[in-house]
């Protein structure tokens, strides 16, 4: 990049200045003023504001970081209830279960019972019924036979002592 200058020479007046290192040299100074003096507003403005929003990017994390940190906190509280009352509940279950089986067995033996007593008192009854209907069959035959042995047996005095002994004792 070729760079004009004017610079004050000795004698001859302002003239043109072709030195490349010279120019270069100047023109960085010149534009690094320039930038400064314009620039310093706007890229501390720029910066101001890229700062501020930084500042409160960290802050709005930071924020964030204590309300995951309280929130794991009361999460892993709720779940140290939660297997606290699951522990609870399931020894409830074992001890209620428990009472039920006993209950059942209880149950089940004064079921067994019932039944035995109604199974004996059963075979008690149709012992009864048995006996009943076989002194009724020995009071049936015995009284066929009677009757087929009587005739041949009663004479017409054993039936005038019988009349008269049957007599006497409804007198008495």
């Amino acid at each position: 990049m070729i760079s004009l200058s004017l610079l004050a020479t000795e004698g001859s007046g302002f003239g043109l200045n072709f030195d490349l290192l010279e120019t270069n040299l100047i023109n960085l100074v010149i534009i690094w003023g320039v930038l400064f003096y314009f620039g310093r507003k706007f890229l501390g403005k720029t910066l101001s504001t890229r700062r501020s929003s930084i500042e409160e990017a960290i802050l709005d994390a930071e924020r964030r970081q204590q309300e995951a940190q309280e929130s794991l906190k009361q999460q892993e509280e709720n779940l140290a209830q939660a297997q606290s009352k699951a522990k609870e509940i399931v020894a409830a279950a074992k001890e209620n279960a428990s009472k039920v089986s006993e209950e059942i067995l209880a149950q089940a033996k004064a079921d067994v019972e019932k039944m035995k007593a109604a199974a004996d008192q059963d075979v008690t009854f149709q012992q009864e019924k048995v006996m009943r209907e076989l002194r009724q069959r020995i009071a049936e035959l015995a009284l066929q036979r009677a009757e087929e042995e009587l005739p041949s047996r009663l004479t017409p005095d054993l039936q005038t002592a019988l009349v008269d002994k049957s007599i006497a004792l409804l007198g008495d």
